[in-house]
């Protein structure tokens, strides 16, 4: 029998891709009284544009370690009409629900009204009729529907290149309507494989959710490198429990963080909770009479954690920027100057990013 010690998982952890581990560990660790839910709330099957049928869709969150999922078919683009025609637009939810049915996953109702610049793309979740927002003629009533079935409603990819030649997210005068009237509640930051300062700006300026999502069409393994170890972009729910009700709260209330590549992002307040629930440091130890404290720091992820120092004290064996990998510790070694029995390390998250070129601030106590 083959003995697996923590150095070996470190080993295979390189080697495998990063879903199968995760599969018997958490992304994150949640805060203290909170539940963490993994969600992806864009994803499209054969029943508007993807390439899968809905079970594919389940399977693949299955085997990535998601919560929840979102089927958000176009309403009004049909491309594969001729080939599968599509009168009920609940079809696809109704699919992935049965084949979700013997598991843990919990697939919820949705749907992407399609419309031009302004307003875009948008996507509706927790809904309970698809067929009631197709309104291909009227730029709102899709929105406005939405908002009539208590649904939650957010803006689609705002920096997407054939609706923003730029790349620059911004609104409209028609966004700015929807946002007063609240009935919009979200933003995608992410989407697919890109990232929208802007639109974490236009988020915190209107007290929008900031979401990352897939907006799959093929198959996630291709699109996001998973045998290599890479991962779909993902939006992570600070809830009270996991059940659908807490988590559509919680997405109200703008508890959110966004994964995506290495990147960590979000509202100060929640990245900062993450942050202090994921990472930890030892207790100093110092040799003879030695004045340099060795300190470990462990990190409790799936992410990789790219740090900056930005205490008083200098290292003795490295520099003030490093990274700890997933699930794995990092030893340091402190040169205090007096034996201390314990003190502060406060850094800064490279890749947590809580506002436009704004990264996050935290401090941890050594034990």
């Amino acid at each position: 029998m083959i003995k697996i010690t923590p150095k070996k998982i470190l080993i295979l952890l390189s080697t495998f891709p990063l879903w199968i581990y995760a599969q018997d560990q958490p992304f994150f660790v949640a805060p203290e009284e909170q539940f963490l839910v993994s969600t992806d709330l864009h994803i499209h099957t054969t029943f508007s544009d993807g390439s899968v049928w809905p079970n594919i869709r389940v399977s693949e969150a299955l085997k990535e370690g998601l919560d929840l999922i979102s089927i958000t078919d176009h309403l009004e683009y049909q491309p594969h009409h001729e080939d599968l025609p599509n009168p009920d637009r609940n079809r696809s939810y109704d699919i992935a629900k049965g084949s979700a049915k013997e598991s843990k996953l919990i697939v919820i109702k949705g749907a992407e009204i399609t419309r031009s610049m302004p307003p875009g793309h948008l996507n509706a979740v927790f809904i309970q009729d698809a067929n009631k927002l197709l309104f291909p003629d009227d730029p709102s009533a899709g929105i406005e529907e939405a908002n009539h079935q208590k649904g939650f409603v957010f803006w689609n990819h705002p920096n997407w290149e054939a609706q923003r030649k730029d790349g620059i997210a911004r609104l409209d005068t028609m966004h700015i309507d929807l946002i007063e009237r609240k009935l919009i509640h979200g933003i995608e930051v992410v989407n697919f494989t890109t990232y929208s300062e802007e639109a974490i700006e236009i988020a915190l300026e209107n007290d929008l959710t900031m979401l990352g999502t897939s907006d799959v069409h093929g198959l996630t393994t291709w699109d996001f490198d998973i045998p290599q170890g890479g991962h779909r972009p993902m939006t992570f729910v600070f809830s009270k429990d996991n059940s659908p009700k807490e988590v559509k709260k919680a997405l109200f209330e703008g508890k959110t963080m966004v994964w995506f590549k290495e990147l960590m992002i979000g509202k100060e307040e929640h990245l900062l909770d993450l942050v202090k629930a994921n990472i930890s440091a030892s207790s100093p130890s110092y040799k003879d009479d030695e004045l340099i404290a060795k300190v470990t720091l462990r990190n409790l992820s799936a992410n990789t954690l790219h740090l900056k120092y930005t205490g008083p004290f200098t290292f003795h064996q490295d520099g003030t920027i490093f990274k700890i990998e997933p699930y794995s510790e990092k030893t340091i070694n402190i040169k205090t100057l007096e034996i201390k029995t314990s003190f502060q390390l406060p850094f800064e998250l490279l890749n947590g990013i809580i506002g436009r070129k704004k990264y996050l601030n935290f401090s941890i106590k050594t034990q």
